[in-house]
């Protein structure tokens, strides 16, 4: 039987189970989603699956946060970004000086209905939260979240430790760090105090899993990434891999009253006066599908067939003029939702590899050379017609922890670029390419997305390595390909894109931190001096103190530069006229779950 006849089937018999339960549960509350207001959306680049445990792609987390629920999300208004309960009855009680957070659960919170329940209602609990967590340490599973927790929970490091050893992880086993004072009720214990700990309990990859899903679809290819199972306010109704995603709201799905304060924006006003009040979730299906060209998204959106779109760089011409939505787009009622991204996009060299890596000083040299030749505003220009920032400090605009008066010490000079190649003995060669310091031929090989932007950016790193004299070699691979291939430091070099996953500075200086490789840390960078200045930082609050930190850190990465530090993008998403009450959020990547739309003509 093929994966997808199995997953039709699943799907099919979950289905079933779902009108069972509506005849025999009653609903908690009046169910608002209606199915005929549909959203059409868009992905522009092929998603990877939908296990929260192993899922590591923007775009799989919309699908992910759909699904699952983490105990805290965010608030849909407010900027900056403010922490809200969602699961969780309050915000986390903090104690013992940032040691011990004490969590409550909302009760009557249920899974939705699938065979592995064998046919009973599935409560929601803190013991599913904490199981939920240890997957993220299971080695067998090697989860790319795993930094969430590592080193921060009491006992939770010798576990994973254990199971390391024993190549089995031990669920059941208690872990001091995690009190169960009851069902609805968690303690958790620090070894340090970690004043994010909430934001990282709103990041998707904490979301509540049900082991008996797990258990149930553990032979099946797969498992949970094609048969998630959660309590969010939508469930996953078809799935073709790279080509189309489906969402229809959950039956069983609590709901919310839409009750958001306006902030400082003109247009939360309206938004207000459009949504409050109304029983959440409005929209009854999210019809996603994956369109990687440009031209063919514009198309679709101009068609009507799409109501929601990303309109990256490329695009940005054809809908705005200096920033703002063009008259003849403004007078047809079409909507634009534009922010900074909280990301950085850099560029990365493998410290693994043998030509690029290491902490020898013609290796630094030859990668600060590069870094030198490379111009981020011609990129800015190029590949994402001016829809972009440049950007001095690891840490972007909108970030707890950036500093606006921060400068760089990398700047575009190609001329000493050249300097310093030819000073620690990259010779050019009669056909003007370098060699390296011992003869050898130089070649990097730049790897890049297998779409329109990916083949941008490889010409645009061509022509640096050019200004150098050194022979590039492009590598185009699709998105998920990347990803896989990064994760065990098999790519030379990437320009390489962060959205934040938390508003905090930590979620970007740990980009860099040498436990995190084959995690987070693309670049599969280890460096002391870095790693110990991370390590400091972690047991401070915001403070001017953790900004110092954060300053030498940042001196560090220039002094030895594993990367390039490029820019942050414009996020420009467009909506049609029939959505209602959309505005792009900084953190959360889906927000279907707060606008609304009018419904779609038969």
């Amino acid at each position: 039987m093929s994966c997808r006849l199995f997953f039709r089937l699943c799907r099919a018999l979950s289905l079933c189970l779902t009108l069972l339960c509506l005849c025999v549960w009653p609903l908690q509350q009046a169910q608002a989603a209606d199915p005929e207001k549909i959203l059409h959306a868009v992905f522009v680049a092929p998603e990877n699956g939908f296990d929260p445990a192993i899922s590591r792609d923007l775009y799989s987390a919309q699908v992910v946060q759909s699904i699952f629920e983490t105990l805290y999300t965010y608030d849909y208004l407010a900027r900056p970004a403010k922490l809200a309960p969602q699961t969780a009855e309050a915000l986390p009680e903090i104690t013992d000086g940032g040691k011990t957070y004490t969590i409550h659960l909302k009760k009557g919170i249920y899974f939705y209905p699938d065979p592995a329940f064998g046919g009973k209602r599935r409560e929601l609990t803190m013991a599913d939260y904490v199981y939920s967590f240890k997957r993220l340490l299971d080695p067998k599973l090697a989860s790319p979240h795993s930094w969430l927790f590592e080193g921060k929970v009491v006992g939770f490091d010798e576990l994973a430790a254990q199971a390391k050893k024993t190549g089995h992880f031990d669920y059941n086993a208690p872990v001091a760090g995690f009190e169960l004072l009851d069902r609805y009720t968690l303690r958790v214990h620090l070894k340090h105090p970690d004043f994010n700990l909430g934001m990282i309990l709103a990041h998707e990859p904490t979301s509540a899993v049900a082991h008996e899903v797990v258990e149930k679809y553990r032979d099946v290819a797969g498992q949970v990434m094609g048969h998630p199972v959660g309590t969010g306010a939508y469930y996953l109704a078809e799935w073709v891999r790279g080509s189309r995603i489906v969402l229809d709201a959950n039956p069983g799905y609590r709901g919310f009253t839409w009750n958001f304060q306006a902030g400082s924006d003109p247009e939360d006003q309206a938004i207000v006066a459009a949504m409050k009040g109304k029983r959440m979730p409005q929209i009854g299906r999210v019809d996603i599908r994956v369109m990687v060209e440009d031209q063919s998204r514009w198309l679709s959106f101009i068609d009507k067939q799409v109501d929601l779109v990303e309109l990256q760089g490329p695009l940005a011409p054809k809908a705005l003029i200096n920033g703002k939505l063009r008259p003849e787009l403004a007078a047809q009622g079409i909507q634009l939702s534009r922010i900074i991204d909280p990301e950085i996009s850099y560029n990365y060299w493998n410290m693994q590899d043998p030509v690029v890596g290491g902490l020898t000083k013609e290796k630094i040299a030859l990668r600060r050379a590069i870094a030198l030749a490379y111009n981020p505003q011609e990129e800015i220009a190029i590949v994402w017609n001016g829809e972009a920032v440049p950007l001095e400090y690891p840490i972007p605009p909108g970030i707890v922890g950036y500093d606006p008066d921060y400068r760089s010490s990398v700047h575009y000079n190609p001329r000493l670029a050249n300097a310093l190649l030819d000073q620690f003995g990259y010779k050019k060669g009669a056909d003007g390419y370098r060699t390296l310091p011992d003869g050898k031929p130089l070649t990097i090989t730049y790897s890049a997305r297998a779409d329109s932007n990916g083949r941008q950016q490889s010409e645009i790193w061509k022509k640096v390595y050019n200004s150098l004299g050194i022979r590039m070699k492009d590598n185009m691979m699709p998105f998920p390909d990347l990803l896989k291939a990064e994760k065990q430091c098999e790519l030379m070099s990437r320009n390489s894109p962060w959205i934040a996953d938390y508003p905090d500075a930590d979620n970007f200086m740990q980009l860099f931190y040498g436990p995190n490789t084959h995690q987070n840390n693309n670049g599969c960078s280890q460096i002391p001096e870095y790693d110990a200045l991370y390590a400091a930082s972690q047991k401070l609050p915001d403070s001017p103190e953790r900004n110092l930190l954060y300053h030498k850190m940042a001196r560090v990465l220039e002094v030895y530069a594993p990367i390039r530090v490029g820019y942050a993008r414009y996020r420009n998403m467009l909506a049609q006229p029939n959505v209602i009450g959309y505005k792009k959020h900084p953190i959360l990547h889906c927000e279907w779950l707060y606008f609304d739309m009018k419904k779609e003509k038969k």
